[in-house]
């Protein structure tokens, strides 16, 4: 069923996308059409009715009509229910996805889930100030931020602009740490960076994890967790399509399992500190 659904919503995305096509005799090298058979016009040649199309075409399978019944079934365990982010396509916007995330965050910050444990982690650590704030919010018992290394970022070693930006994630991770200690959050909240060799070296991996992991108070294991696509990022909730899934559970085996996750992300992990971000190879400035 799950499956089902999000083919549904790959089928509708592909119905009002550009088709692109290998073109050698092109100076880029492909040829982007419109195919006759889309639902709408090309955002180029009418973005407002091609967002109006856009709407309506995915409504119904973001925000189910009241009448649809869901079938009776027996009782499960597990819950998982799918979230989309599809600001660019839809007016007004209904996406679930950032709901979803503040509602869980928010409820972490009240009293009854004080002192949960979690896992929050990003490809690129550049999370919204509203997210941060909601992290720094819930008054752990523990919890742990995984970012990528500059050495596990995708960017690393690029040229141009784009090569900057594994430094500007080190200045954020450094002021998200900042931003921990003002809390009176350091004994609380960890921060780890994520690498296993080089970048575009032999046996060098990149870092792109993204999700969220809760242990409730007095548990064992994480019995929420969110993954899927989005970086938690101003792109992410303003220009990029994303599909996320919120899984609450109470079956023992699939907490166990989620822990593991959780613990395998953090095999090629290290601690940082505000100190490791002073040294003279992790200073940030223009190259």
């Amino acid at each position: 069923e799950i499956t089902d659904y999000f083919s549904r919503i790959h089928e509708a995305v592909s119905s009002i996308s550009f088709k692109v096509s290998p073109n050698p005799g092109d100076p880029a090298g492909y040829l982007m059409e419109w195919p006759s058979s889309n639902v709408g016009p090309s955002p180029l040649s009418d973005p407002k009715a091609f967002v109006l199309s856009a709407t309506s075409l995915l409504t119904p399978m973001i925000k189910p009509s009241s009448s649809s019944a869901a079938p009776k079934e027996k009782a499960s365990s597990t819950s998982v229910y799918p979230l989309l982010q599809l600001t660019p396509l839809l007016k007004p916007d209904i996406s679930t996805e950032l709901p979803a995330l503040t509602a869980v965050l928010r409820s972490l910050a009240t009293p009854a889930f004080a002192h949960a444990r979690w896992t929050f982690t990003a490809g690129y650590f550049n999370m919204t100030p509203e997210v941060r704030a909601l992290l720094l919010a819930t008054q752990p018992a523990r919890a742990t931020v995984v970012a990528a290394s500059p050495w596990a970022n995708g960017f690393y070693g690029s040229k141009g602009i784009s090569g900057l930006l594994p430094a500007a994630y080190t200045l954020l991770s450094r002021r998200f740490l900042e931003a921990v200690a003002r809390a009176g959050l350091s004994d609380q909240i960890a921060l780890k960076e994520w690498r296993r060799g080089t970048v575009n070296e032999p046996g060098g991996w990149t870092y792109h994890a993204k999700g969220l992991w809760v242990t409730l108070p007095g548990e064992e294991a994480p019995s929420v967790a969110l993954v899927g696509s989005s970086n938690y990022t101003k792109r992410s909730y303003s220009l990029d399509l994303e599909a996320n899934l919120l899984i609450v559970t109470r079956d023992q085996g699939l907490m166990g399992k989620l822990g593991a996750e959780e613990k395998w992300l953090q095999e090629y992990a290290t601690v940082m500190t505000r100190d490791d971000y002073a040294r003279s190879e992790r200073r940030v400035g223009l190259q």
